[in-house]
């Protein structure tokens, strides 16, 4: 199975990709952002298998290869679904949909329905954090001549941050605190997609140690 292709870009729309190795095979993959045309790119693949088909779907982390492949362990969730998910709505903010049942997150994708959701957090909801464990960093070629075609001998790669995906890249914070959060919030009359997004930019701004704290700094924002 195709894991990573690394080659020149020859055509690109934000819908499709064109990525020509140097072994002379243009791969054509589903990818949901702009590559300059000539340049390098090295793009994580979801290598999927089918009767009478095979589609590459192309991610720029591991982190979103790895949630893409999660969700398509779902009954109900094609590959195309998934896809539109993770383009859509972003990483970080599935693993929150998914922890705190909030389906309104998971239908803001084309072909995700509330069957499909609901199906999502029953199955994923023990499941889904650990997609935290991998890196939420592109690999970055370094820069070549355009007119050059991809020689891997000298392709070097180097981890870097991407802005797009800040959303994605979630800060580590205990998960139980804003739980319990959540939980009591719910219970005052709050709506969790109110809540979280706001508690979790407490924490990232904050020490905090008790849900208690939490609640309280919350409260005082609402």
């Amino acid at each position: 199975m195709i894991g990573l292709i690394q080659g020149e870009v020859i055509f690109s729309d934000g819908n499709e990709l064109i990525l020509l190795t140097n072994s002379g095979i243009g791969h054509q993959i589903y990818f949901q952002h702009v590559l300059p045309e000539g340049s390098k790119a090295a793009i994580f693949i979801s290598h999927i298998v089918r009767e009478a088909s095979e589609d590459l779907y192309g991610f720029r982390t591991l982190r979103e290869k790895k949630m893409f492949e999660m969700l398509t362990t779902v009954k109900g969730v094609g590959p195309k679904s998934a896809f539109s998910l993770i383009s859509s709505v972003g990483v970080g903010n599935i693993i929150d949909a998914i922890l705190f049942e909030n389906k309104k997150t998971l239908t803001k994708a084309p072909g995700i329905g509330a069957k499909a959701a609901s199906q999502m957090i029953l199955d994923l909801s023990n499941k889904v954090a650990k997609i935290k464990m991998y890196a939420g960093k592109s690999l970055v070629v370094n820069p070549q001549s355009s007119h050059d075609h991809v020689d891997n001998s000298q392709i070097s790669f180097s981890l870097e941050p991407m802005e797009e995906e800040v959303s994605a890249d979630m800060p580590i914070y205990d998960e139980s605190i804003l739980q319990d959060t959540l939980l009591a919030c719910k219970e005052l009359g709050f709506k969790e997609e109110k809540i979280v997004p706001l508690a979790q930019k407490i924490m990232t701004e904050n020490q905090i140690t008790r849900p208690e704290q939490l609640v309280h700094l919350v409260l005082k924002e609402v």
